[in-house]
């Protein structure tokens, strides 16, 4: 399996970075506070970058073609796939549907959970109104299932550090599971019962840490990495060695 680390300066740390790069892929590390994609905000997106970075890097004329693979949230750093290809495109929008993407994300709460590991399964309903998501009975009208597995990797200065494992790729879910049903709401994340902002308000304190895909035409299996942020408040973990 190929791993690709990105250990980023400091200084860079709230840049855009390109982690890997070939004929059909693109990996970018986004920072806190970007959108993926354009949104009403008219904000500069994670995806005009890289059509930029693209255009300029292989002197393209035209259009760039460049296909979102999957999304996280505005407040959350970290690994993005991208397909350069439409075959890529397909064959990753496939493993996306079958559950075959592996992602990590690392959170920093302020509550200590009950245990040190667990699975959460709860049912999970939008509001689009209010783009707000929550808990539901399982026969509430448009309500989907949504699991994760966690587990407590790190502890430092009152906050605990927890590794999540997605298994379904529902709206808000690793931000409402956390904080509605393990009662330990992401660090920032005012929306979901943090009373603390990071980042000045644009951020909050989770990370899209690992990223395991097949590669769609060499089918060789990769695994993308990205160290955490050097701001707080990751940065109280920085140096710990995490095990996935």
């Amino acid at each position: 399996m190929d791993i690709i680390n990105t250990n980023q300066p400091v200084c860079e740390e709230i840049s855009t970075k390109v982690i890997y790069e070939d004929n059909h892929l693109l990996v970018l590390f986004k920072p806190a506070g970007m959108p993926v994609v354009p949104d009403s905000s008219g904000d500069y997106s994670l995806l005009e970058w890289g059509k930029n970075y693209i255009k300029t890097t292989c002197k393209k004329p035209g259009n760039v073609f460049l296909a979102v693979v999957h999304r996280i949230d505005r407040p959350v750093s970290g690994l993005v796939c991208f397909a350069r290809t439409s075959k890529a495109a397909s064959r990753l929008s496939h493993q996306l549907r079958k559950r075959l993407i592996r992602k990590r994300y690392l959170a920093c709460v302020r509550e200590r959970p009950g245990q040190l590991s667990g699975t959460i399964e709860t049912f999970l309903k939008k509001n689009p109104k209010t783009n707000v998501v929550s808990v539901v009975n399982e026969k509430t009208p448009g309500a989907k299932k949504a699991i994760i597995r966690w587990e407590m990797v790190g502890e430092s200065r009152g906050l605990f550090l927890l590794c999540l494992a997605p298994l379904t790729g529902r709206p808000h879910q690793l931000r409402v599971q956390l904080s509605k049903v393990l009662g330990c709401p992401i660090l920032g994340d005012i929306k979901y019962g943090s009373r603390e902002k990071i980042f000045g308000g644009h951020g909050l304190a989770l990370h899209s840490w690992r990223l395991g895909i097949t590669h769609p035409t060499r089918k060789e299996p990769m695994e993308f990495c990205a160290s955490l942020p050097g701001y707080y408040p990751f940065s109280l973990f920085r140096d710990m060695d995490i095990e996935d």
